[in-house]
């Protein structure tokens, strides 16, 4: 069966296979990881080799669920968390609700501490002001709903892989000879698994945030491969910064932000520029897709309860509300320590709330639908 998008066409091939996972990219790369603060919390306390290793956990681990998750919204027509829960969880999907509010808080204040650090870094600027431009294009993007948020994946994208590539071939041009001593210097590779399963735990939710544009998947064979994608769809730019960071570890690692570290080894003003651009502009998608998700959460309750559309002017409100508290907890704590504290805490929470529960109950729903599926 073919599902018609709003203008009545069918899905595109990229609808279908790549926009999920670019999504679900959005919402992974968020601050942590694209100023490398996350690479250097779970993946570089494992040394070079451990690093790699937890790296490629983590892919294996957001594909095998995202496919399970993708396939089970199309299975129960569930392309909003709070009906996806539901369907999942029955009156138990109220926990995972209080997990996600409490993660959109955390990223959002995350997002909102590297935005002001990049400001500051950059520019000179007090780091409220580099919050405040991010709030701002957050909520320029979700005023106006599915259409103008999945355009900005397609955008950023290009940007984001087209800078973490030329990132990748300028740092080993500038200081290849400190990566290659890094990775035979070595070191022990422990951790790698934890590190890895913890990074995937709480990132995962990213695959319930995306669950809007899986609305254009066609089939099984659709949301398998499209869950197959998102894995290094999402780890590919990791695994670049990562091999980089690799030259100047283990001092790489104390750094708050360790993009802006390898970018001053670098020298290039202009290039340190457009990377910073391109950190904001993944900031940027994936601030926006998590404040979408709940304004889409928010329009079906709407819609189910007085049978009217959520307004544009509705969606602002919600936005700026929103962003307005999350960033005052960014200002207030600061990027390394949310992400030190919150994000390991957070990951054991959606682990117990929606791994486990997706991986058991969803495939054996999953498994009883096909068996009852007429020959």
């Amino acid at each position: 069966m073919t599902t018609a998008t709003a203008s009545g066409a069918a899905p595109t091939r990229f609808q279908r296979f790549w926009l999920p996972g670019l999504a679900f990219k959005a919402v992974v790369i968020g601050g942590g990881y694209a100023t490398g603060r996350e690479l250097a919390e779970f993946f570089l306390p494992s040394g070079p080799w451990g690093g790699l290793a937890a790296i490629l956990v983590a892919t294996l681990i957001f594909s095998l669920v995202c496919s399970v998750t993708f396939l089970f919204a199309r299975l129960v027509q569930a392309f909003d968390y709070v009906t996806f829960f539901r369907r999942l969880l029955g009156p138990g999907w109220v926990l995972f609700e209080g997990a996600y509010i409490l993660f959109i808080v955390l990223i959002l204040a995350v997002y909102g501490a590297a935005a002001g650090a990049i400001g500051a870094s950059l520019l000179g600027l007090p780091s409220l002001v580099g919050t405040a431009a991010l709030a701002a294009a957050i909520v320029a993007v979700v005023t106006f709903g599915n259409a103008s948020v999945e355009r900005m994946f397609a955008y950023v994208s290009y940007l984001l892989y087209a800078v973490y590539a030329l990132f990748i071939v300028l740092a080993f041009t500038h200081f290849g000879d400190r990566i290659a001593a890094g990775f035979e210097r070595g070191g022990p590779a422990t951790g790698w698994l934890t590190g890895g399963t913890i990074y995937a735990g709480y990132n995962l939710i990213g695959a319930v945030v995306v669950l809007p544009v899986v609305r254009h998947l066609t089939s099984s064979r659709d949301a398998i491969v499209a869950g197959i994608i998102a894995g290094p769809l999402a780890t590919l730019p990791a695994l670049l910064f990562f091999i980089a960071m690799v030259g100047f570890y283990p001092e790489i690692a104390d750094a708050t932000l360790p993009s802006d570290f390898l970018l001053q080894q670098l020298d290039i003003p202009l290039f340190h520029l457009l990377f910073q651009l391109m950190i904001f502009s993944a900031l940027l998608e994936s601030g926006a897709s998590s404040v979408h998700a709940i304004n889409e959460r928010i329009a079906r309750a709407v819609l189910n309860w007085r049978g009217i559309v959520l307004s544009n002017r509705a969606r602002l409100a919600i936005a700026l509300s929103l962003l307005i508290g999350c960033m005052f907890v960014a200002d207030r704590f600061g990027l390394v320590a949310l992400i030190a504290t919150g994000y390991r805490a957070l990951a054991y929470v959606l682990i117990a709330v929606y791994v486990i529960p997706v991986l058991t109950l969803g495939v054996w729903r999953l498994t009883r639908s096909k068996q009852e599926q007429p020959a």
